[in-house]
């Protein structure tokens, strides 16, 4: 007996759908830097416009080379290690320099691999978090015996987290963090599984295990990372002290009086 001509035409229908799903699945494996990174490069004979104190440093990285600004006060306090967000640069990161000197704190920011002037890609998230530790262990004996600050914004809060749960910083400060990358695909992208995210970054996992203060900070309204991943990391760290800022969005939270007072109080401590 012969099929059916409409029940032929859905099944290839079906074949069809199932192949090119199984594409898109493939291509977002392969490619997902594309989506998550959105780095801006600049030539190597970029000049960054800063004060004196501020000296572009090196750090070497198997396979490439970090350009990092490092803020350095006569006398300061601590350091203030500074994980910045998925897209720009130093230039347009390392920024209002003036208020660490008011707090006295020096300021250390890496550009991650593809990143303004830093060589190489980024490829996996296991170098990612390697990168972060070798500039971690780079600046950090400079500043033994006082005060040691992971700072991490967006993107940087998962990198901010797991790097804190290792070397056990006087104070953590994330930023618009989220739960987990995988947490925060689920809910742009539902139709991807879970399995293909090659950039998880459990944030709420690596949390739990930092001994020391924690502060988290979110703009009430972020619509790129919703305050509600910042509720996920207060239930899994309940002592985190919390900072919401009512009237800040995800980018211009740096200009919020509420962020930068509450911040700076919580730096003094």
């Amino acid at each position: 007996m012969s099929v059916p001509r409409w029940r032929r035409r859905l099944v290839g229908a079906a074949a069809g759908a199932a192949a090119l799903y199984g594409a898109a699945i493939a291509l977002l494996w392969w490619r997902q830097e594309g989506l998550l990174f959105h780095p801006r490069a600049l030539p190597a004979e970029h000049r960054f416009e800063q004060h004196a104190d501020v000296h572009e440093v090196w750090v070497d990285v198997p396979g490439a080379r970090l350009n990092a600004l490092h803020l350095r006060l006569p006398q300061p306090d601590g350091v203030v290690f500074f994980l910045h967000g998925n897209a720009g640069n130093l230039a347009s990161w390392f920024v209002n320099t003036g208020y660490y000197r008011r707090l006295n704190l020096d300021l250390f920011m890496i550009d991650y691999r593809g990143f303004g002037k830093s060589s190489g890609r980024i490829d996996s998230e296991e170098g990612l978090h390697a990168d972060v530790r070798a500039a971690w262990a780079q600046v950090a004996p400079r500043y033994a015996g006082r005060k040691r600050v992971i700072y991490g914004r967006s993107l940087g809060s998962g990198l901010a987290a797991a790097l804190a749960a290792e070397v056990q910083p006087e104070l953590t400060v994330l930023v618009s963090p989220f739960a987990s990358m995988a947490a925060l695909a689920g809910e742009v992208y539902p139709w991807v599984p879970g399995a293909v995210l090659r950039y998880p970054l459990r944030t709420d996992a690596a949390l739990p295990r930092v001994q020391g203060r924690v502060l988290l900070v979110h703009g009430l309204r972020d619509t790129l990372v919703p305050p509600s991943h910042s509720e996920r990391l207060r239930k899994v760290m309940p002592r985190a002290e919390w900072l919401p800022v009512p009237e800040a969005g995800h980018g211009n939270i740096d200009d919020d009086a509420v962020y930068l007072d509450g911040l700076a109080a919580a730096l003094a401590r």
